[in-house]
């Protein structure tokens, strides 16, 4: 199993439209790919800057093969339509685990 972190800190301003277009809209879009079987989208507590907001999207796919059609296939139109939304007011990384 691979899980695919998503981890994006937002501004103050656009935290609320954020958490609602991400759940509405994004996440939905990224599971209508038919790559993951689940997501679960946390918000982080341990942040290194008072009032930083930053959340950790998780997303479990079967394997390696399958992550990499969602990376060639998907992920940069759904990439491509965050950026053009929220421009220069997110940072984003993306991180790859697999479970042992």
């Amino acid at each position: 199993m691979i899980l695919y972190s998503v981890t994006v800190s937002v501004e103050p301003a656009i935290h609320d439209d954020w958490v609602a277009w991400m759940r509405d809209v994004h996440i939905p879009e990224v599971m209508a790919t038919g790559c993951f079987s689940e997501n679960r989208m946390l918000k982080v507590l341990s942040t290194q800057a008072p009032g930083e907001l930053t959340y950790s999207i998780q997303y479990t796919c079967s394997d390696m093969k399958t992550y990499e059609r969602y990376r060639d296939e998907y992920a940069p139109a759904l990439q491509q339509a965050h950026t053009e939304r929220y421009r220069d007011r997110f940072v984003a990384f993306r991180t790859l685990l697999k479970y042992v």
